[in-house]
């Protein structure tokens, strides 16, 4: 699902708001987790999941092609680990998988 996906869908969930409403609304709490995150701080949104920042350390990386050692820089990434009853959800849906794709024959 994109951000537009989810715009839409809130919009047809709840026709008493405007879509530009929604559109704020969306971009607002998206810009406020990121804000978190950028500070260092953590959230969390009850039964949906946290956010963290995790920190990696500088490491000597290969070039995948050449196998040449490069210096990799230390790095803050963003981390979601889910809640406990976006698990059960999730696992109790269990969608059809795709056939997964051939691979190395090309």
């Amino acid at each position: 699902m994109t951000k537009s996906e989810l715009i839409a869908g809130l919009a047809a969930d709840h026709p008493h708001l405007r879509g530009a409403d929604i559109e704020t609304i969306v971009g607002t709490i998206f810009d406020e987790i990121a804000a978190a995150l950028a500070r260092g701080a953590r959230v969390e949104l009850r039964g949906f999941g946290a956010f963290t920042v995790k920190h990696r350390d500088a490491r000597t990386g290969r070039n995948p092609r050449t196998g040449e050692a490069v210096p990799v820089e230390e790095k803050s990434v963003p981390f979601f680990k889910a809640g406990k009853e976006l698990r059960e959800r999730v696992n109790a849906a269990k969608p059809e998988r795709p056939p997964a794709p051939a691979r190395g024959l090309s």
